[in-house]
């Protein structure tokens, strides 16, 4: 009996010998693993960061073919962004090669149908109408909801009143003005570009009007 129970106890030791040995190792090649993640994250961030700085640009100087430049605001410019959250938005103004002001730009997000949708935003020098804008990350669904990257759906925000936007079901795509006629198939990504886009317009709009940046301030 007492071999028996000895031999039982002798399994058990072994099986918790052997537990905690695959334990370790699983607790070594995790910490491992995570800190190799850790350093290659680190290492490509600034590689990350500035490729999508470098696009940015890229995407603001099509929506406004005079910039050469642009320089962010040193005031600090925040927005409600639901649930009575505040956002700081980094605003540059963007400069003709003599220095005029000649718009200004923000990057804009919000839900999509599928993930986070973030876009680029530009307005004229006034802050009266919208330049355009172009979408810098979405996972929008193939055929559909990523048609808001197309020129058809686009193009209805050039020149369109920087302000409330209005989404339509039906209506004139030539027509500029409030009204955005939604993608056939994509209303929930049409409606999410129009939220966006009007929520970062009025409310930055607004900031700047009550900074003296615009309005009756002359731009320089």
């Amino acid at each position: 009996m007492s071999l028996c129970l000895r031999g039982k106890e002798d399994s058990q030791v072994n099986k918790l010998k052997h537990f905690v040995q695959q334990s370790w190792l699983l607790i070594v090649a995790s910490f491992f693993f995570g800190l190799l993640i850790a350093v290659t994250n680190a290492g490509l961030s600034p590689k990350i960061e500035q490729n999508k700085i470098n696009k940015r640009n890229r995407l603001i100087g099509a929506l406004l073919p005079e910039a050469r430049s642009f320089v962010a605001l040193d005031t600090q410019i925040e927005i409600e962004s639901g649930g009575g959250r505040k956002e700081k938005v980094e605003v540059f103004k963007a400069q003709s090669e003599s220095g005029q002001c000649v718009g200004w730009s923000f990057n804009a997000s919000g839900s999509g149908f599928a993930d986070k949708i973030e876009l680029v935003v530009a307005v004229d020098a006034k802050f009266e109408k919208v330049a355009g804008f172009d979408v810098l990350s979405s996972s929008e669904t193939p055929g559909f909801g990523d048609q808001i990257k197309g020129d058809y759906y686009r193009s209805q925000y050039k020149g369109a009143p920087a302000g409330e936007l209005k989404l339509v079901s039906i209506g004139d795509p030539t027509k500029i003005d409030s009204q955005i006629i939604a993608i056939s198939g994509a209303t929930v990504s049409s409606e999410a570009v129009v939220e966006i886009v009007s929520r970062f317009v009025t409310q930055i709009k607004e900031q700047m009007q009550k900074k003296g940046i615009i309005g009756n301030v002359k731009q320089q």
